[in-house]
């Protein structure tokens, strides 16, 4: 199993995650499963401008894909750069976000790429929606599922 995370916090969050959803389908990733949309605050580093705070939409697919790990990557920015996401600061606000959380449970260290995603276990956002769709997968380094790692996190 596949898993890829959707989110944004900037314009119209709704048909942005629409469009990323056709523009995943049209390039060979069958979307198998997907949570319900949910609202979550902003992820800030300390002083960042107010202007930042602004809520993400966010939700976690199931999918499958011909590609190999580095081709969905290539991918899902392409998708991120055709939708409007333009280079900006990290945590800053954006247009889109497709993180690559899972990969068939592979363990990855490349330079462009981390799998499993390195902080999927700490992200209510990614792991709330994941286990509307799949409570018991299971992280492949920690041995964990994704319902026991969620209880961990404080409220």
């Amino acid at each position: 199993m596949i898993i890829l995370a959707l989110g944004g916090n900037l314009g119209a969050r709704e048909t942005t995650l629409d469009a990323a959803l056709r523009a995943l389908r049209q390039a060979d990733v069958r979307v198998l499963t997907a949570s319900s949309r949910q609202e979550t605050p902003a992820l800030l580093p300390d002083n960042a401008p107010p202007e930042w705070n602004l809520p993400y939409l966010n939700q976690v697919l199931t999918v499958m894909t011909t590609l190999q790990p580095l081709q969905l990557l290539d991918c899902t920015q392409a998708i991120e750069k055709k939708l409007g996401r333009q280079p900006s600061a990290r945590w800053a606000p954006r247009l889109i976000d497709i993180d690559i959380i899972d990969f068939d449970g592979q363990t990855l260290q490349h330079p462009r790429l981390t799998l499993p995603h390195a902080l999927m276990h700490t992200r209510r956002f990614v792991l709330a929606p994941l286990c509307e769709i799949a409570p018991q997968w299971q992280h492949p380094v920690l041995g964990r599922s994704a319902a026991d790692l969620l209880k961990d996190l404080p409220a």
